[in-house]
């Protein structure tokens, strides 16, 4: 029974809280009455609410008391007038996975407060005795719970979804690193047509990234481009975006509502005080930087500034209305400004003239720009007179390029930039505030100014070196681009600046003459992803004497289709002598364990196969590797090309997938996968040549072969130097990849390294008439890869 409180108590504020001087051990004696015959429900229900009030407010429960409690209150199941008083934890998974989706979002909740404790039990465990009672439980349930929240985070109704999502950002708090796997899920549930769903994927995913300051800008760039369909998710982004402009200047202005500063703006362009007009204009032309379109409304008023007798008014007028006008207007204003660029300070002409060429209406021509606005020798991105003549203004220059490239749509602009950057940035006095400009593009940008920055980046590492072990870190996570240039640029740099020679730095990164003896030094080139497959292959018995890895495969190959019931990708390592097939086979029946599987292999050429190394289980959805060890031919060496025939066998164990008993007796399965190709990319590494002529000499032709071969389907010189770079796995040099627009005739030139350490070269002459005819003349200082080659394209 309550106590009865006066109207003075209520007054002091006494009687407010009924619950506020429980104590947690009189409570757990209380609950002694769940064990009375017959059992009181009511009297129960009361004191389950002083329990969920002293969870709340913090007191915790120990295992034990945990486990006595919640084994009390199952005798609340036997009353017909209780109903889902407490939830145990198969009812909860039986409530998700049901068809009454009232009942899966709350389901859905109530197991993330289980899982809290769960998780807490499972961190402890190492401080408990090895007998616990409660662990194998306790990994099952664990197990199922990530199993279930994966799923529901990506269900059709809204409230699941959302209830998923929720749930989850609260379980990051006691285990980010499960969480985090969740991440694929988040991101599908991200572009939900929903807008709760939409803000709480958008909330999980920013507290899972939000350590990571690039992957933050990334995402934020990525939604604010393609636009949001929720209100709510909008206010939190902007929020995000506020923060990080409190935490650094700039970023995300394109947030903002710059549509009613209109009125005022005009207003100021007409001001007879010069302040004002320049104040306008200003801001006009750094909203244009980013909204050109916007500004287009008050091009009229710019127009009548053009003429302002404060030079500095006119000039950022003209500037403005060259991002927002047309093509037909950028000869009249090119006129005008010529007029008086004499009178602009090198400083300022040097970044307002660039900035010209910003816009997204119209893509001024650069040597339209540099001849009638400064001249054929002023414009900074044509030799960098400018900056590179002018010390005081260099530094200021260089940010103002940082500031452009930010938001610059042009390829040659930005890849321009980033090489002067690269060029001048090492030789200021605090080189280091120009790097995260640099690294920006290389998360934010295609391949091409990814390519630039990555070599922006080296020299700052060759000339610096306070800051190589950073340009190293960096470089390192450029290994794993997506994009063969950019990664190969990474690797070829890293593997020079790691030897930290001046000599190597200057001939391969600073395009200065090299020693020979320097050149002989820089031997084999390794990437961090080889590096991790040498250790892993070398820890294998079967596969120690096979020699240092030559090669591994850039991408996984798909063996199987994504919806079948096994998955499997294959990587091949090719060695001196041999070559090793790794397989990574997922299981994705849930009702089967399969045991000793191993991928049974069928060449066509002179390849034998020499053992296989079985994975020895795959667990369901639990990733599990096998190889199969090649060995390479010998009687025809020429022969690299081959095609396997590639058969799946294991031993198949059925399992019930709710209690997780499987079979003693296993029987005996097979499954056929895709064939796979070895091709002479698998033997030969990519390495850059920065002059490829001296390479061709310093080779000589003692080695040399030469035929001519007709291209009958390939209808352009572009589709043949693609297919060539891409059949012979080779790094094309001198950017002779690209093919001149309106061209008959192209030489390709291409540099590798055969299987062995010998270096191969490789000249194509191109000529296109009805059909593509080829010329390749191929050097190399052994005469196996010359005739490999030679025999691979015929």
């Amino acid at each position: 029974m309550l106590k009865k409180f006066d109207k003075k108590d209520e007054e002091s504020g006494g009687g407010s809280n009924p619950f506020q001087h429980l104590e947690k051990s009189a409570v757990l004696q209380e609950a002694r009455v769940f064990n009375e015959t017959p059992i009181n429900p009511r009297k129960c229900a009361h004191i389950l609410t002083k329990i969920l009030y002293l969870i709340n407010q913090g007191e915790h429960l120990g295992v034990m008391e945990a486990t006595e409690s919640f084994f009390a209150m199952t005798k609340l199941f036997q009353s017909n007038d209780c109903i889902y008083i407490v939830y145990t934890f198969y009812s909860l998974t039986k409530d998700m996975t049901g068809k009454d989706d009232n009942y899966r979002g709350p389901a859905v909740r109530a197991l993330c407060k289980i899982t809290d404790v769960l998780l807490a039990d499972v961190l402890l465990r190492p401080f408990q005795p090895a007998s616990h009672a409660l662990s194998s439980l306790q990994t099952t349930m664990l197990q199922s719970i990530e199993r279930y929240m994966k799923q529901a985070i990506v269900d059709k109704v809204p409230s699941v979804s959302s209830s998923a999502l929720v749930s989850s950002l609260h379980l990051l708090k006691t285990s980010f690193d499960i969480v985090k796997r969740w991440v694929n899920e988040a991101q599908e549930a991200a572009s939900s047509d929903n807008i709760m769903v939409q803000y709480h994927a958008l909330g999980l995913l920013y507290h899972i990234r939000k350590n990571d300051r690039l992957a933050v800008n990334k995402m934020l760039n990525k939604f604010t481009r393609h636009g949001l369909k929720s209100p709510f998710a909008y206010c939190m982004m902007i929020r995000v975006a506020s923060k990080l402009l409190e935490e650094e200047a700039g970023g995300f202005a394109e947030l903002l509502d710059i549509g009613l500063v209109w009125f005022v703006l005009q207003l100021f362009c007409s001001s007879p005080k010069a302040a004002l007009r320049y104040a306008a204009v200003r801001t006009l032309n750094k909203v244009a930087m980013k909204h050109p379109s916007a500004v287009t409304a008050c091009n009229l008023d710019l127009e009548n500034l053009v003429t302002d007798s404060n030079r500095s008014i006119a000039t950022l007028a003209i500037t403005t209305l060259l991002k927002t006008g047309s093509e037909s207007s950028i000869d009249r204003l090119m006129k005008q400004i010529s007029s008086f660029m004499s009178e602009i300070s090198d400083e300022f002409k040097a970044w307002k003239i660039i900035l010209c060429c910003g816009g997204s209406g119209y893509q001024c021509p650069l040597s339209k720009i540099s001849t009638q606005a400064c001249g054929p020798h002023e414009f900074p991105l044509h030799n960098a007179t400018i900056i590179e003549e002018n010390a005081e203004s260099k530094e200021t220059g260089l940010s103002h390029l940082c500031e452009f490239i930010e938001d610059c749509e042009f390829t040659v602009l930005a890849t321009r930039i980033l090489h002067l950057l690269g060029q001048e940035g090492p030789k200021t006095n605090n080189p280091s505030k120009y790097i995260r400009f640099i690294y920006n593009r290389v998360v934010l940008e295609h391949e091409e100014v990814r390519a630039g920055a990555v070599s922006a980046l080296a020299k700052f590492g060759a000339q610096n070196e306070e800051m190589l072990p950073s340009i190293l870190v960096l470089l390192k996570r450029c290994v794993m681009d997506d994009d063969n240039e950019v990664r190969d640029r990474a690797t070829f740099y890293l593997s020079v600046l790691e030897q930290k020679q001046k000599a190597l730095n200057a001939g391969y990164i600073l395009n200065e003459n090299t020693p020979t003896s320097a050149v002989k030094q820089l031997e084999k080139i390794a990437t961090t992803r080889q590096d991790i497959f040498q250790e892993q292959l070398a820890a294998i018995p079967e596969f120690q004497g096979l020699g240092p890895l030559f090669k591994s495969s850039s991408e996984p190959e798909a063996l199987t289709e994504l919806e079948t019931e096994y998955v499997i990708y294959c990587t091949k390592h090719t060695f001196s002598n041999h070559m090793v097939f790794q397989f990574d086979c997922t299981n994705t029946l849930n009702d089967q364990i399969l045991e000793n599987v191993t991928v049974q292999m069928e060449p066509t050429e002179g390849y034998e196969v020499i053992a296989y190394i079985p994975a020895k289980s795959l667990l369901y959805n639990q990733p599990g590797t096998c190889y199969t060890l090649i060995a390479l031919p010998e009687e025809d060496a020429t022969a690299v090309a081959c095609t396997f025939s590639c058969m799946m066998k294991f031993t198949v164990k059925d399992c019930d997938p709710n209690t997780g008993d499987t079979e003693e007796e296993g029987y005996e399965d097979e499954y056929v996968l895709e064939d796979l190709e070895v091709t002479v990319a698998d033997h030969i590494q990519r390495v850059l040549k920065p002059n490829f002529a001296a390479a061709w000499e310093e080779v000589g032709d003692e080695f040399e072969k030469e035929e001519t071969f007709t291209l009958s389907t390939v209808k352009t010189l572009e589709e043949a130097v693609g297919n060539i770079v891409k059949f012979l796995g080779m790094q094309p040099c001198e950017r002779s990849d690209k093919v001149p627009d309106n061209k008959n005739s192209h030489t390709l030139y291409l540099a590798g390294v055969f299987r062995g350490g010998h270096d191969l070269l490789v000249r194509s002459r191109l000529v296109l008439t009805e059909i593509v005819t080829m010329q390749v003349t191929a050097r190399s200082k052994e005469e196996l890869p010359v005739d490999i080659v030679m025999a691979s394209v015929g």
